[in-house]
């Protein structure tokens, strides 16, 4: 079976990205080796990072491609193998990833959204900044040091307090 992806040119997307081991911290403990990663296959493949939230053991990431250009496939499969070039390893790994020679540090495959528009996108950018509360790592968003959250605070576009959990567990996404 083959798995069939959007692929618009120039389009905005919306990606969750595993590691194989969802009970890992590796993705934190190397946040390192994940920017140079990451900065590496910019420089090769330019996009416009939207938002951002690194996880321990999975990250969110929100890409605009740039006009006449629909291959973020590439950037990721750069990104996860410069990453996992950067990191010992150590994971263990199945007998279908060792006969590939692969190692067994990220899932196969990442599930993407193509942004439909401003809403949808605004969305997206909130998901992807409260997923550390969301699973329990911090109280506030702005806690949670591996997101883009702090460069959307820092140009004024929320508020330093935006996505932090009330005394009653309600979701506050200031204003």
């Amino acid at each position: 079976m083959r798995y069939r992806r959007a692929n618009v040119e120039g389009g905005t997307y919306f990606f969750t990205v595993n590691l194989a081991d969802r009970q890992a911290d590796t993705l934190v403990r190397h946040i390192d080796a994940l920017r140079e990663s990451l900065h590496t296959m910019k420089a090769a493949h330019p996009f416009a990072l939207v938002a951002m939230a690194v996880l321990p053991e999975h990250l969110h990431a929100i890409w605009r491609l740039p006009a006449g250009d629909a291959d973020y496939s590439t950037r990721w499969a750069l990104l996860k193998a410069g990453f996992s070039r950067r990191v010992q390893a150590g994971e263990s790994i199945s007998q279908s990833r060792a006969a590939k020679r692969e190692r067994g540090l990220w899932q196969r495959r990442y599930w993407e959204h193509q942004i439909r528009d401003e809403d949808d996108l605004a969305r997206h950018v909130d998901y992807t900044h409260f997923n550390p509360v969301k699973h329990g790592w911090v109280s506030a968003a702005a806690d949670w040091p591996h997101s883009t959250l702090h460069a959307y605070a820092a140009r004024g576009l929320v508020s330093p307090d935006w996505g932090v959990v009330n005394n009653d567990d309600a979701h506050c996404y200031g204003e």
